[in-house]
């Protein structure tokens, strides 16, 4: 019993550090803005992370969600202004009448951070690795990530090479999109943590051929999904078309891709936390998603990057697979080795 507190207290002390940061570095969050805290007490982790929260903003509003609370929400988030702060703290995903709750809070211009699907971190070393990836390294995300963004931007060919699979993107490249915790310039300041990520894909699509072996999948379940063995992606003209060393549970992934969408290739995401590794995961694709190395994603859907011949209203599917990536090069030079960067 001891142990258990001692742990629990160790990972809320870290939690708070590490959410404090976010606070004050990502957010800039000042005594003159209101800030509100929802979340629930469903799984340890939120109860952690929302003491966190409430540690960093003493001051802040604090409602615990309820679906009969909806009202109450509502209308304390109608009293906040344009720059306030609001947490939002989910065991799963907050839902209030039929909209998604972070998107109307954008848009009345309100910082978010959003944690959801935390009831997915259950073991200790689960909540650990998540808490660790919330540490914020400014120098590290806006350096590196700027560096990346910049090369993309540029590139006329990225290559992936993995375990002996070579996979080329041939440019030009949509503009490649940051995700540092720096919300300069842009429509809305915040989102869905833990960070770190710098993506793009081909303005044509058709311009990824080769192949590439994944080490990790998300699921039906949304969950992580590890092989025992990697499973290699055979892509022409930026479709799969055939796989090797697969499992019963990809192959049911890729039949449901195929079913109700297409099998492309589309995001290239180039993935900064370093608290996510090969070896250290956790079960959440979201959360794991910003994991230091590469990621791509497989189905039609892609909510940022508009493709003529894919709506987004009828394209259902964005799957990450995780690429088990020994070196990527953009224009020959090499820009990621030996799991880091080098840019």
């Amino acid at each position: 019993m001891v142990e258990l507190v001692n742990m629990v207290n160790s990972l809320a002390r870290i939690a708070s550090e590490n959410v404090s940061t976010i606070v004050e570095h990502v957010f800039a969050v000042t005594k003159a803005e209101k800030s509100l805290i929802v979340f629930d007490r469903q799984c340890e982790l939120a109860k952690i992370l929302a003491g966190a929260y409430q540690t960093a903003l003493p001051g802040a509003t604090v409602v615990e969600f309820a679906e009969d609370k909806a009202p109450e929400i509502l209308a304390i988030i109608e009293s906040l202004k344009a720059g306030d702060f609001v947490a939002l703290i989910q065991s799963s995903s907050f839902r209030l009448n039929e909209f998604r709750l972070r998107v109307e809070l954008f848009k009345k211009g309100l910082k978010v951070v959003e944690h959801p699907h935390l009831d997915r971190m259950k073991s200790e070393a689960d909540i650990a690795t998540y808490i660790d990836s919330l540490a914020y390294d400014s120098a590290y995300y806006r350096t590196v990530g700027r560096a990346l963004k910049t090369a993309i931007d540029r590139a006329q060919k990225i290559v992936v090479e993995s375990d002996g699979s070579v996979l080329e993107y041939l440019g030009p490249f949509e503009d490649a999109k940051l995700n540092i915790g720096d919300y300069t310039g842009m429509n809305n300041a915040g989102g869905q943590f833990p960070i770190g990520e710098v993506f793009t894909e081909p303005k044509d699509i058709a311009n990824v051929n080769g192949t590439a072996k994944i080490f990790a999948f998300g699921d039906n379940q949304f969950r992580l999904n590890i092989p025992a063995e990697p499973i290699e992606l055979f892509i022409i003209g930026g479709r799969i078309d055939h796989v090797e060393n697969s499992t019963p549970e990809f192959d049911a992934v890729l039949e449901e891709i195929r079913e109700g969408d297409e099998a492309v290739v589309r995001e290239l995401g180039l993935g900064m936390n370093k608290a996510y590794t090969r070896a250290r995961t956790v079960p959440d694709v979201g959360s794991y998603e910003r994991m230091c190395g590469v990621h791509m994603s497989l189905g039609g859907k892609h909510a940022i990057y508009a493709k003529e011949g894919f709506s987004r209203k009828h394209s259902r599917f964005h799957v990450d697979v995780f690429v088990k990536v020994d070196r990527v090069l953009i224009d020959g030079k090499t820009i990621f080795e030996n799991q880091q960067y080098v840019v």
